[in-house]
């Protein structure tokens, strides 16, 4: 079933924040995160092909379509995230699951697998934006401070200042390594239905938390760590530094694509995907 054809569910958390999410299909619990201005339609590239092998749920993530949560604070980030994803596990009864993210989502994915490791059966991680990682370099901390007095700064000041789009503009072009005035009206709109969500992390005072190296080394579950060959450097900094810390997870580089790799280039990111899980015995047989 295509994800447009299912309605979204709410749950309500013991924190009092409602997270929407969808499922469909049968097998071992699947999640997908979507990353930081994307809503639960955000996998349709991916819905109906793990329906297939596994019970899928793509949630949306606090402040994003179309949860109703205000936001009033300063503090959100991948931990709070983190957090908000154990609590769904609870409230739909799954004591564990393989994670898929993309993006923020795919920093949530490995701040969740620091957070309840035995809860996480697999972490696949495409470009999570672990900006303190970039510093880790003396060329990744030139990188990510050219990204932040381009995008991220500038992108605080106008939510500040009450300039959501021009806010969401300059997010999204740094995400996607172009000019803001180049970023099309037709994606600029779709970034618009969750606002709220990229204000919540470029007002947040801690929106790239610190998760040590050590940690993330210690993680036994299969991890998968994805980027794209054309992505933008402030990405590719991030990502070599991150596989560096992680020398247990698998690296994958995908061709042709930029920082969205789950969307532009989504047939290879599926079998990527299929391939990373059956190695490690964890795609079921599909249904006759």
């Amino acid at each position: 079933m295509d994800i447009a054809d299912i309605p979204p569910k709410p749950v309500e958390l013991p924190t009092g924040a409602t997270l929407n999410y969808i499922r469909d299909g049968a097998g071992d619990p699947l999640v997908f995160i979507h990353g930081a201005m994307g809503d639960y339609r955000s996998w349709r590239p991916q819905w109906t092909h793990f329906t297939t092998r596994f019970d899928c749920i793509s949630y949306s993530r606090r402040y994003s379509f179309p949860n109703p949560n205000e936001l009033t604070t300063h503090d959100h980030n991948a931990l709070v995230d983190a957090a908000d994803l154990e609590a769904l596990l609870d409230a739909l009864s799954l004591n564990s699951a393989i994670l898929v993210g993309s993006s923020y989502g795919g920093f949530t994915a490995l701040a969740m697998a620091a957070r309840a490791p035995e809860r996480v059966k697999a972490v696949v991680s495409v470009e999570a934006p672990m900006m303190r990682y970039a510093a880790l370099t003396e060329e990744g901390t030139l990188i990510s401070e050219a990204f932040l007095e381009s995008a991220a700064r500038p992108a605080r000041a106008a939510f500040i200042r009450g300039d959501d789009v021009e806010g969401v503009r300059l997010l999204t072009g740094g995400i996607s390594g172009r000019a803001p005035e180049a970023i099309p009206a037709a994606l600029l709109d779709r970034r618009m239905t969750n606002v709220r969500a990229a204000r919540s992390l470029a007002l947040s005072d801690d929106e790239f938390p610190w998760i040590e190296p050590e940690r993330l080394a210690a993680l036994q579950m299969p991890i998968l760590l994805m980027s794209g060959a054309e992505t933008a450097p402030v990405h590719a900094a991030i990502f070599r530094n991150l596989c560096t810390a992680m020398p247990q997870a698998k690296v994958r580089i995908i061709p042709r694509s930029g920082h969205s790799v789950s969307q532009e280039q989504a047939e290879q990111f599926n079998s990527e995907v299929m391939a990373f899980l059956a190695e490690n015995r964890l795609l079921a047989r599909a249904p006759a």
